[in-house]
């Protein structure tokens, strides 16, 4: 792969998710192939010393970013550069910069921020496609589906700017979808087809599996409403199963006084990264109760490598990652009754989960393994370039 320059660009949130991972995953995973990787980032920590006007601007067009993006593609001549997050800090302005330089753009859809102020198709617990389609996405900000009012007026504003300036269209050269579902919102959505490729998420280095002998189930994720917490803790006051809880969020004091009556329930609060693996190849199964429409949660993929069933609500694009009575269960989203049914039966039935846990590893190592995933990227890193492609 030597000879290869890669530009990735990201902008990270203020509490560390999925999509930042990933980026940081592909990083590695391209350097330790040969890619010359150059960088660009910058952090949403910026924005607590940001004024509302100042932060509007950036929102539309950074031009500081604008500049800075364009000097490092003419001083490093990347042969593509790859996008994850520009929001709110770098701004669509960066796909400009780097089209005047002549450089193809590949950008990964990790959320629907494109057709949906809050990036999720969700408002107030339900499913929402409102805006989809619509060339002004005038319900979110009737609904103040972004913060507020004012907040989301400023990112439909930059939404429908830059489908004026024909951004989407003219400057992104392949967009990346995690699955076959969000392939398909993102068509009715406006996108051209032949644009969107196909490669979902992996984990690398891999953890390994473990025995899932831990004797408790496990939920890892943010501890917000989309997620699911509510049902979560509904189906839960009505099992012995031991639930170990990893994770922080708006709903935390919500689960903190939930836990006091439910003495089966631990909440762990927020860990890092290096010991949510050892949790996960203890547990017996993984929780995933989402509610709202996921790409491809990187729980659900280190979960698989770490040999670690998965029951998850029948909703978006889950179906399509946890193949049902194989790698996992899926209960009906928003059902607590369900939720527990599904896990009750699961907990009474150890060899099954053994079966299970099997499938789960080889689901990681034939799908979402890195090695795979290099000559996904690459192809499509090609296909952007065209001949221009070392």
């Amino acid at each position: 792969m030597k000879g290869i320059r890669v530009l990735l660009i990201h902008n990270y949130y203020q509490q560390p998710g999925g999509e930042d991972q990933v980026f940081k995953a592909e990083k590695a995973m391209l350097q330790e192939a040969g890619v010359e990787v150059i960088e660009h980032l910058a952090h949403n920590d910026e924005l607590a010393s940001m004024g509302p006007l100042k932060l509007a601007q950036v929102t539309l067009w950074n031009g500081h970013a604008y500049n800075q993006v364009r000097s490092l593609v003419r001083k490093h001549k990347p042969h593509v550069a790859h996008v994850h997050n520009t929001f709110p800090l770098l701004s669509p302005a960066i796909y400009h910069a780097i089209k005047a330089e002549g450089v193809p753009i590949v950008q990964t859809l990790h959320n629907y921020r494109l057709l949906c102020l809050n990036a999720t198709l969700l408002r107030e617990g339900q499913e929402c496609v409102k805006c989809l389609g619509k060339s002004v996405p005038w319900p979110g900000v009737w609904h103040s589906c972004y913060r507020n009012r004012a907040a989301s007026s400023v990112v439909a504003s930059m939404l429908v700017m830059h489908r004026l300036l024909r951004t989407w269209k003219d400057k992104i050269d392949r967009f990346i979808v995690l699955t076959d579902y969000e392939y398909s919102v993102f068509v009715k959505g406006g996108l051209e087809p032949h644009k969107i490729k196909l490669k979902p998420n992996f984990v690398h280095p891999d953890p390994g599996p473990g025995d899932g002998q831990g004797g408790y189930a496990l939920f890892v994720g943010r501890l917000s409403p989309e997620k699911g917490i509510g049902v979560l803790l509904e189906a839960w006051k009505n099992l012995d199963i031991p639930l170990k809880i990893a994770g922080d969020g708006p709903l935390g004091a919500v689960v903190a006084e939930a836990v006091k009556s439910m003495p089966q329930v631990e909440w762990l609060g927020r860990r890092p990264r290096q010991e949510i693996f050892p949790l996960m190849q203890k547990a017996a199964f993984l929780v995933f109760p989402s509610i709202t429409y996921e790409g491809f949660p990187m729980t659900l993929v280190e979960a698989f490598a770490t040999g670690l069933p998965v029951i998850g609500s029948n909703y978006g694009s889950m179906p399509q990652v946890i193949r049902e009575d194989e790698c996992g269960l899926l209960f009906e989203v928003g059902n607590a009754e369900s939720l527990a049914k599904k896990a009750k039966w699961i907990w009474n039935k150890p060899d099954r989960l053994a079966e299970m846990r099997q499938q789960a590893r080889l689901e990681f190592e034939t799908r979402y393994s890195a090695k795979q995933n290099l000559q996904m990227l690459l192809g499509i890193y090609q296909e952007a370039a065209g001949p221009n492609w070392p």
